[in-house]
């Protein structure tokens, strides 16, 4: 049987003039008819926005839970396919004269930086604080909350939830969108990741259907991502003196200050999007690059370093033994007290989690995929795993240690496990400092401040950007401003809305839902990934051009 060629071409219809010139109209205007709607609604009608949402949540968390953990168990075992399969060492993210860009030391580093955003500020401290409690180990009688002997356990379930699932998930989408892009020169937008399973189809409705799943996955994956860093945000506000005013009496977010905090950050950041990728972001990164080495550092010195470290070391080999077991068990209520106990951890956990990493997918794999041209798809799956999930390990393990062994030994006595999520990290530097001096430990509130700061306002604005990417059939040139500045706004009232109509549950639940139908893309990326590869590697064998530049195919599918 003849091999033809791959699919090299994907008419995507866009506008020739008027406002949306250069962009989808069908999946620009839908998608922000659909977030739009969700705002209105969510302030025109709070109580009943609230109610809805959270009948969804349960009926996902009741009905999906299982979908959940496959999904993220088959993005593993895919990545590891593609990280032994012979063909993925020969085949690369592009044409064959292509070289990477950056050097491997920077690209690590740029996958650093995409690993240890504000989600990192958040939970390096929090979650294994909160697993130290309680986790399924404790739930099932096999360890004691709060004791020593169940420190490892807290991090193998904290390392779970950022290490190489979420990482899979995002190599998958970064691959699929690198792979299709520069090696078939298909348009950057997610429907060109499935051209070998639908063909020319994807230029039509179907294909709109697909950009238009991922850009809502994307606004409520990154929505939930500054949903927690507006709520610390405000909280380091408030410890550095901006004012009571920033939190009600329960001691978290205000109104009027998840307000003020979303104007300053979505106005810098749709400021910095306006401007593109110039020097202000390059400004930007490198200063979250400077505080994070440097906040990490005083952990690793001042903080409790070898209980940090025996967490990282002893805790990884914890996490590499139980992964299989991990990734595949599903808990399902049954009416008993450890049953339900497990099943409603692990929806308010690792479900959450997965949700979250499947809507951010788009996001993080997008950039993946722009500073991986030229590098091969097994060099690709490898460092875009574990490179950044070792240093989530890191992170993890000094920042969260320091604040588990203070509750143990140092002290503490309830002052960093009585904080709210996004206090916790300030709580514990200002009980580290404070005795030595008041201003020292105010200087380091100012600068965990700042550097939420920048990773917010990046965030903001490359999510902005990558939505208006999705919207333009790929094309990053539009950058007009009145889409800009939408989208800035639109994200920012969705993070408000969902805040205020039902706190930080709200975005979890708008998250989830939205999520779902992108994992079902995520799973049509991973099939149509290993049909491309596999058929790429019989066009190499038979001397059949499979890179760009051939005339293209003309069959609706490979």
């Amino acid at each position: 049987m003849a091999i033809n060629p791959p699919l090299t071409e994907l008419d995507i219809k866009t506008a020739d003039e008027g406002f949306y010139k250069g962009f989808a109209k069908n999946v620009a205007i839908t998608s922000k008819v659909i977030i739009t709607i969700l705002v209105v609604w969510a302030v025109a009608f709070p109580e009943q926005a609230g109610t809805v949402l959270n009948g969804f949540n349960k009926f996902i968390l009741a009905n999906f839970a299982t979908w959940y953990t496959w999904v993220m168990a088959a993005f593993v075992i895919v990545c590891i396919v593609l990280a032994i399969w012979p063909a993925s060492g020969r085949l690369k993210i592009g044409l064959a004269e292509d070289k990477p860009e950056f050097s491997r030391f920077s690209w690590f580093s740029m996958m650093f930086g995409a690993g240890i955003g504000v989600g990192m500020l958040t939970w390096a401290v929090a979650e294994p604080v909160y697993h130290f409690a309680n986790n399924p180990d404790v739930i099932k009688g096999l360890a004691e909350g709060s004791t020593e002997g169940n420190v490892l356990n807290a991090y193998k379930w904290s390392y779970l939830h950022w290490g190489f699932s979420a990482w899979s998930s995002y190599a998958i989408c970064g691959l699929a969108l690198g792979y299709f892009a520069f090696r078939r020169n298909l348009p950057l937008t997610v429907r060109s990741s499935l051209t070998p399973l639908f063909g020319r189809s994807l230029e039509g409705g179907l294909g709109h259907v697909i950009d238009i799943v991922a850009v809502v996955a994307t606004i409520l994956g990154v929505a939930q991502t500054l949903g927690f860093g507006v709520e610390q945000f405000v909280a380091g506000l408030a410890r550095i003196g901006i004012g009571d005013w920033l939190v009600n009496d329960e001691g978290s977010a205000s109104t009027v200050g998840i307000l003020f905090a979303l104007l300053v950050i979505m106005g810098a950041s749709t400021l910095s999007a306006l401007s593109g990728v110039g020097k202000g972001i390059k400004w930007l990164s490198n200063i979250n690059m400077g505080l994070s080495f440097f906040l990490l550092a005083f952990f690793f010195i001042f903080g409790s370093t070898f209980f940090g470290l025996k967490a990282l070391f002893v805790g990884m080999f914890d996490y590499l033994i139980a992964l299989p077991a991990m990734i595949f068990t599903v808990w399902k209520a049954d009416g008993t007290e450890v049953g339900d106990a497990l099943s409603g951890w692990q929806g308010g956990w690792t479900v959450f989690y997965w949700a979250w990493w499947v809507a951010f997918a788009p996001f993080v794999g997008l950039f993946l995929a722009r500073i991986s041209r030229g590098r091969t798809v097994r060099e690709f799956v490898i460092g875009a795993i574990i490179a950044p999930s070792i240093m989530c390990f890191v992170w993890f393990s000094f920042a969260g240690g320091t604040a588990i062994d203070l509750e143990l030994t140092g002290g503490a006595g309830g002052v960093i496990n009585s904080a709210a999520d996004g206090d916790k990290i300030f709580a514990m530097t200002n009980f580290m400092l404070a005795p030595i001096s008041e201003m020292i430990s105010w200087i380091m509130a100012v600068l965990i401040v700042i550097l939420l700061l920048t990773y917010l306002v990046t965030s903001a604005d490359s999510a902005v950007l990558i939505v208006n990417t999705i919207n333009a059939a790929g094309d990053e040139g539009p950058k007009a401003r009145p889409h800009i500045i939408f989208w800035g706004v639109a994200l920012g009232a969705v993070v408000a809305a969902l805040l205020i109509v039902g706190g930080l549950s709200a975005i979890q639940t708008a998250m989830v839902i939205g999520a779902l139908p992108f994992s079902l893309v995520m799973v049509l990326m991973c099939l149509s990934l290993l049909k491309a590869i596999y058929r790429d590697g019989q066009r190499e064998a038979a001397g059949v051009s499979s890179t760009a530049g051939e005339p293209a195919a003309t069959n609706p599918a490979e």
